[in-house]
């Protein structure tokens, strides 16, 4: 039977629209609360998280800098709160971007921006739903129907005018088991690589912002946690150096003292390839980490060109300089990519082991706070002076304690490139199998088994590997 989105479908499956499964489930699609109903002044630092379209994630929220109402506000707004099975859609804008509602987030506010999905019980399984909307020829078609020619627009109508071809309830439930399993190893291990990262910031912070066992040897004590040979590392006092008081014998270095050199890349963006090398744009750092969740390919054509002044390797550590600042991240093993606007390289110097040390030296409030001062701050966008950046100081303390850094550090943060290479193996193939099980091109038990050799599989080559 023919799909006007995803075209042959099981003759057993139902041809129907978003629309008629809410309405048939008990369940509704309703906008956000407008303007009007909520001022930016009614936001709260403590209380109910209300969501807005930046929390909208790959078919998860994301708690991160959320803004939040009381629970009066809340309650006036009662009609907008959602419960768990819910799907919030980015009503302008991104509006392919949607997100299921975890029972985690219940009674979290569908805030301004976006649109709240119900679809009721008994008719779809919410988790296949939220991945059937995520279908490529789907999301294709909510762009080709939303309105507006410079800022799209959802409304309403549109939809519940969505096709969707559906399943047989335990079909449904079947084929969201198995992505959802997918989706449930990415996410369990963004969660590890959140603590990972985590335990190597808190052992910077402590060692080199807080001198934490500088200070216990002041008192007389054995730095907690700490070997006698590690301890012995730390000077017992501290010193003057340029008016700040530092773990005496440390001093201050610049940028360039540690690097090989600062590079940037070409000001012009390639066009896009169905395959190849990945070009790193700014939406690919996320804080500390390259994200590939979303990637942009560059033809073997293009590569020479936008290498020519420098190839990204691992360790390299890359940033944005531009519009969004602060944001830096190691490059990881076996990512063939090539710089994009607004994105530059610190390529650290190989004689000495600190790619680490100098990364969490950039990522530190101080020298976050330092970067921030000395920014160029423009009308609509704010830069960092890349002829500067190679002068900004940093406080170095001795090559061997820099070396004991990194051998705490070195194996955590291969732990977090062995789970982002497996995450993107496992985002890979269930982007592979959606479609399939979507038009019913492939049986839910050969997909299964599929997902159970990924799982048992060591990691292998991400996105954009090098051969």
């Amino acid at each position: 039977m023919p799909n006007p989105v995803l075209g042959e479908f099981p003759d057993h499956w139902e041809a129907t629209t978003l629309g008629e499964i809410c309405d048939r489930g008990g369940g509704n699609i309703q906008t956000g609360p407008f303007g009007s109903q909520l001022h930016a002044s009614d936001y709260v630092p403590v209380g109910i998280p209300s969501i807005m379209p930046v929390n909208i994630g790959k078919n998860r929220l994301v708690e991160d800098d959320i803004k939040r109402i009381t629970e009066e506000d809340a309650e006036r707004l009662s009609k907008h709160r959602v419960v768990p099975g819910d799907i919030i859609y980015s009503r302008r804008g991104d509006v392919e971007r949607r997100a299921l509602v975890r029972e985690e987030q219940r009674g979290w506010l569908c805030g301004t921006g976006c649109m709240k999905v119900r679809l009721g019980s008994g008719v779809a399984n919410p988790k296949f739903a939220s991945f059937y909307l995520d279908h490529p020829q789907v999301r294709e078609w909510i762009v080709q129907h939303a309105v507006g020619a410079t800022m799209p627009n959802l409304n309403t109508g549109i939809m519940r005018a969505i096709p969707f071809a559906l399943p047989p309830m335990n079909e449904q439930k079947a084929i969201a088991h198995i992505l959802g399993t997918l989706d449930a190893k990415i996410e369990l291990n963004r969660r590890m690589n959140e603590t990972l990262e985590s335990m190597a910031r808190a052992i910077f912070k402590s060692w080199f912002v807080d001198f934490d066992p500088v200070r216990a040897k002041m008192d007389g004590r054995q730095p907690t946690g700490m070997d006698a040979d590690t301890a012995s590392l730390f000077p017992d006092s501290f010193e003057d150096v340029d008016g700040l008081l530092v773990p005496s014998g440390w001093r201050k270095i610049t940028v360039s003292d540690i690097s090989e050199g600062l590079y940037d890349g070409p000001h012009a963006t390639p066009e896009k390839s169905d395959a190849g090398p990945v070009f790193l744009g700014i939406k690919n750092l996320t804080g500390t980490k390259v994200d590939l969740s979303e990637i942009r390919h560059i033809s073997e054509e293009d590569w020479p060109r936008w290498t020519k002044r420098i190839e990204p390797k691992h360790g390299d550590i890359v940033f944005t300089y531009e519009a969004t600042l602060g944001y830096f991240a190691i490059i990881p093993p076996n990512l063939r990519c090539c710089l994009g606007r607004r994105l530059a390289l610190i390529r650290p110097k190989p004689e000495t082991r600190l790619r680490h040390f100098v990364f969490h030296s950039f990522t530190s409030d101080p020298f976050l706070v330092y970067l921030d001062a000395h920014a160029i701050h423009g009308a609509t966008v704010n830069r960092v002076p890349l002829s500067e950046f190679p002068n900004y100081p940093l406080l170095w303390p001795s090559k061997e304690l820099v070396s004991r850094f990194e051998d705490l550090t070195e194996p955590i943060w291969n732990r977090i490139h062995a789970n982002d290479r497996l995450s993107a193996i496992l985002a890979s193939l269930r982007d592979m199998l959606l479609p399939k099980l979507l038009s019913g091109e492939l049986r839910v038990g050969d997909a299964m088994k599929q997902v159970d050799d990924a799982m048992l599989s060591p990691a292998g080559e991400p996105a954009g590997a090098e051969a």
